[in-house]
């Protein structure tokens, strides 16, 4: 449609920056995300799921569709400059688009998504998940479950259009004004009021699968913060039988990164501990939108805290599972024991790349399927019998369901939370991250580290350079590729050297970032956050000490491990000694 000399995007006082896809969902910074620019990218994704089959998870004309929010102030409110304001924004675009919008409130977004999927509807939820204060975003629905990657290409070009279409309509006859704000006041502000069925049908879900046991006996801490479902800690919880008191709840927003607990964070849920004056069996927490654990236990005068992919070994443990699905990121453990041989071929890191892989364990003919994420996010995929009780599949993350199993288990076998994660194999992960790290230097790192060649998926080093695909297919090594992976491995070598401990680079794989295998046994894995402007780094070793280690030694400033991959890309100076 081409534009008139009074059309909307002529009169913008603003350079819009379009909303881009990350991991899961779209993210950005709250600076950028006017009410017009969430408005336009909703409205194109909902046409799209209007344009695809049901099968498909497409969604029918005048249908409810679902949405609920996080506690992030720019999630329900008009904040700096007029920014934010999503969940109007949402609201205007589904109706204007034919659906019928349900606002379900401030909900987790598990609960959301059982509640819609449960009535076969499609729903959004406006959260920035776990990522920084000054960022926000939403999560799309189909009416099967989430969208997949697979959807993407064909909403970019469908948002394409939209942008076009709604940049062009005439300036007085738009939704919005200059800044890209909904002109009507009341509009701009106020949306519809939630309806508590949502938040109930998740606590039944619980309360329901685990009738005939208890908690009793067992004192939770809840560290409730800003996470949108922090009462439902204490509900849940207590209608099983934990004794519960909350704790740290926060009326400013706190990001919670549930894959990279430091020990700042630990020392805050300390003190938490210290005011109560009493002792706990376990502190439980989510992130921000409540589909990511956090639980830790007292392990002697200290906290410990228990990552998420050990959270998920043991809940998929204690629900007898035929099949899990991991990316690659988690930790090994899961290969060494009674998990591995149900174990599918890892993932890329991202709930849609897991359910991808739970569909193909299903179609292999598996019933029991689950998978999770380092974050301890985990998924179902099939239905779970367990003690005459019923629980539907879920799959997409869930926080609460690895909390629940893990002090089942513990409860159950009359051990502490340590003696429970001593059961599963002695391998230990951390992770951990540089924040505001320009997204295309770390796309510089993973290049300059990567073969030449996607197909390229798994470089042995010993006895000599073997290759091999995405489905362990040994591919055919030429001079090209033995050169430049022999010089990959001897600047990793120079950086991951026995200086630190590290042994011999043996194997490196690609699924997802750079993955560095030492002749060891240790584990050190580098990629970018697909959610915003951050390098991350993993490790698992033999020891908990050493895979802290190797994170700190990550992420230390100025001249960490993940720094010196930087220095080298750049290429403009020698690489510093000293850490």
């Amino acid at each position: 449609m081409p534009a008139t000399t009074d059309a909307l995007g002529l009169h913008l006082v603003y350079t819009p920056q379009p909303l881009k896809f990350g991991t899961s969902g779209r993210r950005g910074e709250v600076i950028h995300l006017t009410q017009l620019e969430i408005y336009t990218n909703v409205f194109a994704e909902i046409r799209y799921l209007q344009a695809i089959p049901r099968s498909r998870g497409g969604i029918i004309h005048g249908d409810d569709f679902y949405y609920a929010h996080d506690l992030r102030p720019s999630s329900t409110e008009l904040v700096d400059n007029g920014r934010g304001g999503l969940c109007q924004a949402v609201e205007k675009a589904l109706r204007r688009t034919g659906m019928r919008p349900i606002n379900l409130g401030a909900i987790p977004t598990p609960a959301l998504t059982y509640w819609a999927l449960k009535h076969g509807k499609g729903s959004i939820m406006v959260t920035g998940s776990h990522i920084p204060f000054d960022r926000n975003g939403y999560k799309l629905n189909t009416s099967k479950g989430e969208l997949m990657k697979r959807d993407e290409g064909g909403i970019n070009y469908m948002l394409a259009t939209t942008r076009e279409e709604l940049l062009a309509q005439p300036y007085n006859e738009s939704l919005f004004d200059a800044h890209g704000t909904i002109r009507n006041a009341a509009a701009r502000s106020k949306f519809m009021p939630p309806i508590a069925k949502g938040k109930i049908a998740y606590i039944r879900r619980y309360v329901d699968f685990f009738r005939g046991e208890t908690l009793q006996g067992m004192k939770l801490l809840a560290y409730q913060h800003s996470a949108v479902g922090r009462d439902l800690l204490i509900e849940i919880f207590e209608a099983l039988g934990a004794e519960v008191t909350a704790a740290g709840r926060s009326d400013t927003f706190v990001p919670i990164d549930t894959e990279a607990i430091d020990q700042a964070q630990l020392d805050t849920v300390q003190e938490l501990v210290n005011k109560t004056g009493e002792k706990f069996d376990a502190i439980i927490s989510t992130d921000g939108d409540s589909d990511r654990p956090m639980i830790i236990a007292p392990e002697g005068n200290e906290l410990r805290f228990f990552g998420g992919d050990l959270l998920g070994m043991i809940t998929a443990e204690f629900l007898g599972i035929d099949a899990a699905v991991v990316p690659i990121s988690t930790n090994d453990a899961i290969d060494r024991g009674p998990l591995g041989p149900v174990t599918e071929p890892k993932t890329r890191i991202g709930s849609p790349y897991v359910i991808a892989g739970m569909e193909r364990a299903i179609s292999k003919g598996r019933r029991r399927v689950v998978g999770w994420e380092a974050n301890g996010g985990f998924l179902t995929s099939s239905d779970i019998e367990r003690n005459g009780n019923l629980l539907t599949a879920l799959p997409t993350r869930d926080a609460f369901l690895p909390l629940l199993c893990a002090l089942f288990a513990a409860h159950n076998r009359k051990i502490t939370l340590p003696e429970l994660f001593a059961t599963l194999p002695r391998r230990f992960s951390r992770a951990a991250l540089l924040r505001n790290f320009p997204r295309a230097t770390s796309m510089k790192i993973i290049e300059r580290f990567s073969p030449s060649e996607d197909v390229i998926q798994d470089v042995c080093y010993h006895p000599q350079i073997t290759i091999r695909d995405a489905e362990q297919a040994t591919l055919e090594l030429k001079d090209h590729h033995a050169e430049r992976l022999d010089r990959i491995r001897r600047e990793l070598q120079s950086v991951f050297s026995a200086e630190f401990g590290f042994d011999q680079v043996t194997q490196i794989l690609y699924t997802d970032g750079v993955r560095v295998i030492f002749s060891n046994g240790d584990v050190a894995h580098f990629r970018p956050s697909g959610n915003a402007d951050e390098l991350r780094i993993y490790s698992v070793a033999d020891t908990q000490e050493r895979a802290d280690f190797i994170t700190s030694l990550g992420v230390a400033e100025p001249n960490g491990l993940l720094r010196r991959l930087e220095q080298m890309v750049q290429a403009a100076r020698p690489l510093a000694r000293d850490f």
